[in-house]
């Protein structure tokens, strides 16, 4: 096919992720906007900030698989010309950002009091991380929404559609940190005292901003979906349906549970690190807030991969399941590699934004400029899980990033902090062993040859 060839399939790749990366890469703006600004009140704001990140991607992260699963069928229902099974999964798809927002939002609610002390924070900021959560998690349902919607609409081709929903989002959640985090202040505006106005609420107005800007979101998005000449789920029930929820959560199991256990280690990861004080926990957290921007063409070309991978393996075309995997790898890490030398040099200074504390600044930059080197062999994993994520096959994938997590970055930063006197860079260097070994296991898996699922995701769960 002529589609197949590498330099036409780079163009396919490029017109689905660049919307994607754009999306991804306003929202680290926001986050970098939001830790900042955190920031400006000291460093115990920032580590009551951070200290339960980790366990917002755990939530987070978790309602993301699922959206995997309703991924993987649309795009190979579509790959298959099935529309109408098409829009059936994506009304069955509303019935679990329903349930999924339902249940974490009891979650986050229950459990905000406790997350702080599991989380092993500094017992003089705990009320304030657990008011931050308890803020940031009330709007879990339009959360939900967004997440698995947003999916829904990339397995389709759209990837503008979240793109636009993400730029607004993080717009208002900016315009809204000005206000509600501040008091009111005075400023010179060209030559003029001008009063600011603020409501002054710190840490709980940046959450409070976030909360308002997730619900926004999440109503867009599913006006989007609703109206979308594709994947519409108007008219169709959203009754539990087995005939669709079966395959799609057959794929979306082991990706939950991988999730799961991985942002569990995240937790597990911070927690530790919470442990070594509040400069190791503030460099920790500026510097997962600055990485997460290099990241941005991994996660990018991951959804492009995902989505054309599911049409190729629906449509039963080989040959261009093999020109997306080449093309896609190559540009990954040719990108990468970019990415991962401008983190090197940029680091002290990308660091001092965030912080004014020369010790953070320091610390900070050391585990940045560690990382920036294995970033590009842990881009090539991450475009090679989505492609495989496509084809549905999320076990061996689970399998990889458990062994990973657990017996390397967890286990590894447990002996160095507990018996051998290890700090924050000899977590990050259990961290980067970690996507090493992520990248070594994708590549031999792949050149096997045995990663294809032995059957498609066949309609109505046959």
């Amino acid at each position: 096919m002529e589609n197949a060839k590498p330099k036409k399939m780079l163009w396919v790749v490029a017109a689905l992720a660049w919307p994607t990366m754009l999306e991804q890469l306003m929202q680290t703006a926001v986050q970098y906007v939001d830790t900042a600004m955190v920031g400006s009140l000291g460093t115990s704001a920032t580590a009551a900030v951070g200290s339960t990140s980790t366990v917002n991607w755990l939530i987070g992260s978790t309602v993301s698989a699922i959206g995997v699963g309703f991924l993987a069928y649309i795009s190979q229902a579509l790959g298959r010309g099935e529309e109408q099974n098409a829009r059936r999964a994506s009304a069955q798809s509303v019935l679990a950002a329903l349930v999924s927002g339902i249940v974490f939002t009891a979650l986050a609610m229950g459990l905000s009091p406790f997350v702080p002390v599991w989380m092993r924070v500094d017992a003089a900021i705990r009320s304030a991380a657990s008011s931050y959560f308890l803020i940031l998690y009330s709007t879990m349902l339009f959360r939900a929404a967004n997440i698995i919607f947003g999916t829904v609409l990339r397995a389709a081709g759209d990837t503008k559609t979240p793109m636009f929903a993400g730029l607004a989002v993080n717009v208002v959640n900016i315009a809204l940190n000005y206000f509600l985090i501040y008091p009111v202040r005075t400023a010179v505006i060209f030559g003029r005292e001008v009063v600011l106005h603020g409501a002054g609420w710190g840490i709980n107005g940046a959450a409070a901003a976030s909360a308002i800007a997730y619900a926004l979101g999440g109503i867009a998005v599913t006006l989007a979906l609703l109206r979308h000449k594709t994947v519409s789920f108007k008219g169709y029930s959203i009754k539990p349906d087995v005939s669709v929820l079966k395959p799609c959560l057959k794929v979306a199991f082991p990706n939950m549970v991988q999730r799961f256990l991985i942002s569990f280690g995240y937790v597990a990861f911070a927690s530790m690190i919470n442990s070594l004080g509040k400069v190791a926990s503030a460099a920790h957290t500026v510097a997962n807030t600055v990485e997460s921007a290099f990241y941005i063409p991994g996660w990018g070309m991951q959804t492009a991969a995902a989505t054309i991978a599911g049409n190729s393996w629906g449509a039963g075309d080989e040959k261009r399941l093999k020109s997306l995997v080449k093309t896609t790898c190559l540009a990954e890490f040719a990108l990468m590699v970019v990415s991962g030398g401008a983190l090197f040099f940029a680091a002290p200074y990308l660091a001092g934004i965030f912080s004014s504390d020369g010790e953070v600044i320091g610390l900070c930059s050391s585990v940045l400029k560690m990382v920036a080197f294995s970033e590009p062999f842990y881009g090539i994993a991450i475009v090679l899980e989505g492609v495989m994520q496509g084809v549905g096959n999320t076990k061996t994938p689970f399998v990889f990033n458990v062994l990973g997590m657990w017996g390397i970055r967890i286990l590894g930063t447990f002996l160095f902090i507990r018996f051998w006197n290890g700090g924050l860079v000899s977590a990050w260097g259990c961290m980067i062993a970690h996507n090493v070994f992520l990248f070594l296991s994708f590549a031999v898996l792949y050149f096997s040859g045995k990663w294809r699922p032995r059957t498609r995701l066949l309609s109505g769960g046959e």
